[in-house]
């Protein structure tokens, strides 16, 4: 019934999280802090790659929360900017994928993960349990997040 209906949740407007999403995306595109951009010059490399204009001002006022109210246009120059669908933005399902595969893009741009799963190739699906078996272990030594598997593990082929 009510539960379902697009725009809200809880209530809340539709672009409560959008701060949260456009910062995520920023941090995925730079992920060194040190060489992250100013907002003037994202501003500029935006205006570049995507002829759209957003100012550094409102660029800022959009990643902190002070400003909520971003045209259609806007939206379209963020998402093509940031390689996402403009659903992103507005979209609690849509955020959600997006952040899986930037998580896993994150994971997979360092080179030792890469070469863990490049090494596992070919492996037999005994041997793949173990090996995660281990990475789980050493994951819980360290005292990080477990990792979420997918639903479907046989579906990747």
């Amino acid at each position: 019934m009510g539960d379902g209906e697009q725009g809200q949740q809880d209530g809340r407007p539709i672009l409560k999280k959008f701060d949260q999403r456009l910062n995520r995306l920023i941090q995925a595109l730079y992920p060194d802090e040190r060489t992250r951009p100013g907002f003037a010059r994202l501003a500029a490399e935006i205006r570049e790659a995507t002829g759209g204009s957003i100012s550094a001002t409102y660029l800022w006022e959009l990643s902190t929360g002070k400003k909520r109210n971003v045209t259609l246009e806007q939206l379209d120059v963020l998402a093509d900017f940031f390689g996402v669908p403009p659903g992103y933005f507005l979209d609690d399902e849509v955020a959600e994928r997006v952040s899986e595969q930037l998580s896993m893009a994150a994971a997979l741009s360092d080179v030792k993960v890469r070469d863990l799963a490049l090494r596992s190739a070919g492996l037999s699906s005994v041997n793949l349990d173990a090996i995660l078996a281990i990475v789980d272990e050493v994951r819980k030594v360290q005292n990080l997040p477990e990792v979420q598997r997918p639903d479907s593990v046989d579906s990747t082929g």
